[in-house]
């Protein structure tokens, strides 16, 4: 494991462990997906560090696996078709997360983030 791709562990695992949360009630099941998704971002890590933004490329990893955990759990409650915006919501409302950590997690600018929570506090309020 490099440095780097252990550095991007540390500071991302638990950020997506909480995450993780929302769609899976047990912390261990949580757990479990966050690492499944952090050994296939391992196995492409040469590419993601190359590519032009890693977090965003680390986090469309986590979010397919979450995903795909999901509807091979066969969880009670299916996991609705979210989209990235509302992914963004559901790590500020939901997780608690400020809108500076869900740019460094997601790989995208803070005013993107603002306006995004904006349009989807509008338009998806009366859903949670």
């Amino acid at each position: 494991m490099s440095v780097e791709f252990a550095a991007f562990c540390e500071l991302h695992e638990p950020r997506y462990r909480s995450y993780a949360r929302v769609w899976f009630q047990e912390p261990a099941a949580a757990h479990r997906v966050v690492r499944l998704a952090l050994r296939e971002l391992a196995e492409v890590w040469p590419a993601v560090l190359g590519s032009s933004n890693p977090a965003a490329a680390a986090w469309q990893i986590l979010r397919d696996t979450v995903t795909e955990q999901h509807a091979l759990a066969g969880a009670e409650r299916p996991r609705p078709d979210v989209d990235a915006e509302e992914d963004l919501a559901i790590l500020h409302y939901v997780v608690g997360l400020a809108t500076p950590e869900i740019a460094d997690v997601v790989g995208v600018d803070t005013a993107s983030i603002t306006s995004a929570l904006r349009q989807t506090h509008r338009r998806r309020t009366t859903d949670w």
